[in-house]
């Protein structure tokens, strides 16, 4: 179980990484191929609705492979795909090379993250917070050294090429070491004698349980304050409270940091703590940091209210995962990677949706009454926290204070 922790965790950072480095190049790509704002707008768009499309097969695909093969396959296509945007000789191309990216990355996430949920069965502690730790220290690593390859003049061609031969050595040395099992109630779940038309209607809706609504509920929500606070706490700083450029950049590094911190110490407190508990605490948490945010007199002040904030979205979202990878494995579920694919479905259209929204609501109220908005928002998901609670058979057992982390 350690060696199958270590590969996911390794999974997860190099997801973080490879997004981070599409996300950097931005400029340069918009550069190169001198698109205007509002084209490199929909080709970004087309990455998010890619992956949320590749969420709907994510499950059926690990019914029939494995979730471990999904991994595998979609860690060496993602790299291959930003290749073919460093590659793609013009618009065409381009959008093409996007739609891989998206339907890579749908593939990756929903997977590794059901991955997450098996070493957990198994190993019978919490990682899934240090696994979207992994991916936000990728990120940051990614985001380093796509920034310094721009600083040096490389193409996009040749970054992305170097990029790929890393990633692809990771995934040969960390890729047999994934969890094979794919936990399930049984086909019995998903099939009927009624006829192929039937049989599809339900496939497509197994798994779409009341709970599995409400988890992705509580994720979308989440994320769309995340979404929010990646998006416009910059804006933010420097249109309402003055501050320069430079400062107003803090706000995401703090919110970052803090989220990030927070995730490392994550998995210790859940081994210790209820899940509700550790959810209501951290939504409680944030919604106080917003608070200070729109409250506060000078950037300074917002900028502590955005690392607050940070700390406090550090372990739900990784919770909610959790518990829907949990719920999918229990008696009558579809299987992990499913359950987690009917989630990620609800928290992809959120991160979509969620940065437009933000704007349109600001437009006609301002900015400071929109992120004030987001408080009710998360005190709801604080209060439906319960939901998140596992089931007594998927709960891990409580670690002793004397036990260190690797020890089991």
């Amino acid at each position: 179980m350690r060696r199958a922790r270590a590969a996911v965790t390794a999974v997860f950072a190099v997801n973080g990484a490879l997004i981070a480095s599409l996300a950097v190049r931005t400029p340069s790509l918009k550069t190169d191929h001198g698109l205007t704002a509002g084209l490199l707008g929909l080709l970004t768009a087309l990455v998010g609705v890619a992956a949320l499309a590749a969420t709907q097969v994510a499950g059926r695909l690990a019914a029939r492979i494995g979730s471990a093969w999904v991994v595998r396959i979609a860690a060496v296509a993602l790299p291959l795909a930003l290749l073919g945007v460093g590659l793609a000789g013009g618009p065409v191309h381009l959008a093409a090379a996007m739609l891989l990216v998206g339907a890579a990355n749908g593939l990756l996430d929903t997977a590794m993250n059901a991955q997450a949920v098996m070493v957990e069965r198994a190993a019978h502690r919490p990682i899934m917070n240090g696994c979207h730790a992994a991916w936000s220290i990728g990120s940051v690593a990614g985001s380093l050294t796509g920034g310094a390859a721009a600083q040096a003049g490389m193409s996009l061609t040749t970054h992305y090429l170097i990029l790929g031969a890393v990633v692809m050595a990771v995934v040969l040395m960390v890729g047999g070491r994934l969890s094979a099992e794919e936990p399930s109630a049984g086909p019995s779940t998903t099939r009927t004698d009624d006829g192929a038309g039937r049989r599809g209607w339900r496939g497509w809706r197994a798994g779409w349980t009341r709970r599995v609504l409400l988890l992705g509920a509580l994720g979308a929500a989440v994320l769309a304050c995340e979404g929010a606070v990646i998006t416009w706490s910059g804006v933010f700083l420097h249109e309402d409270l003055g501050a320069s450029l430079g400062v107003a950049s803090l706000g995401l590094v703090a919110f970052t940091a803090c989220q990030t911190a927070g995730r490392l110490v994550g998995d210790r407190l859940s081994a210790r703590h209820p899940a509700r508990v550790l959810v209501r605490s951290g939504t409680a948490l944030a919604a106080a940091g917003l608070t200070a945010v729109v409250v506060a007199p000078t950037p300074i002040l917002a900028v502590a209210g955005f690392a607050l904030a940070g700390l406090g979205l550090a372990t739900p979202l990784p919770l909610i995962f959790s518990a829907a990878g949990h719920a999918g494995t229990e008696e009558g579920g579809t299987g992990a990677t499913a359950a987690v694919a009917r989630l990620t479905t609800m928290t992809y259209s959120a991160m979509l949706l969620a940065p437009a929204l933000v704007g349109r609501v600001a437009q006609a109220l301002g900015l400071a009454w929109t992120l004030a908005l987001l408080v009710p928002l998360l005190a709801t998901v604080a209060w439906k926290a319960p939901v998140v609670a596992r089931t007594p058979s998927s709960t891990p057992p409580v670690v002793p204070a004397g036990v260190p982390d690797g020890a089991l």
